[in-house]
């Protein structure tokens, strides 16, 4: 395993992410957001928050890019890539979007969004470790 190719997978990922949080979640669904102000924290303290969510991310993404680096078969990064991270959006969809909302007192409405955000959000994670991870180049022994 190319353990700095590892780190720089999980950087990548995590720093692509945040943009797209920040679009996605941040901006894009930020007025539905509001319209559970018993489920979730205003604006103000959320943004408050964002130094523990970054650091919270950031050793995640550490810990997806070991697992995709553990199983790289050593193909086509960017096929390799996409593989995982459909893997884990339907590890994501079943864990966290049907668990959220069975648990939090939201719309169906936001639920969909959140989901088919949450979905895009790992294929766009998986996507960039496939095009930055590159497996350690292991020789071959010649047998005579």
């Amino acid at each position: 395993m190319n353990v700095s190719r590892v780190a720089l997978a999980a950087v990548a990922a995590w720093i692509v992410d945040a943009v797209y949080g920040f679009c996605v979640y941040g901006k894009a669904l930020e007025s539905e957001f509001a319209r559970y102000p018993d489920v979730f924290r205003p604006m103000d303290a959320m943004n408050g928050n964002l130094p523990l969510m970054f650091a919270g991310s950031l050793l995640a993404f550490f810990a997806l890019a070991y697992i995709f680096a553990k199983g790289h078969e050593g193909g086509n990064g960017l096929a390799e890539g996409l593989r995982f991270g459909f893997v884990v959006a339907v590890f994501e969809f079943g864990v966290m979007s049907i668990g959220n909302y069975a648990t939090l007192n939201v719309g169906r409405k936001i639920a969909v969004e959140w989901a088919v955000a949450g979905f895009v959000e790992a294929l766009i994670s998986g996507v960039v470790m496939g095009l930055v991870y590159k497996p350690a180049l292991v020789a071959k022994t010649v047998r005579a």
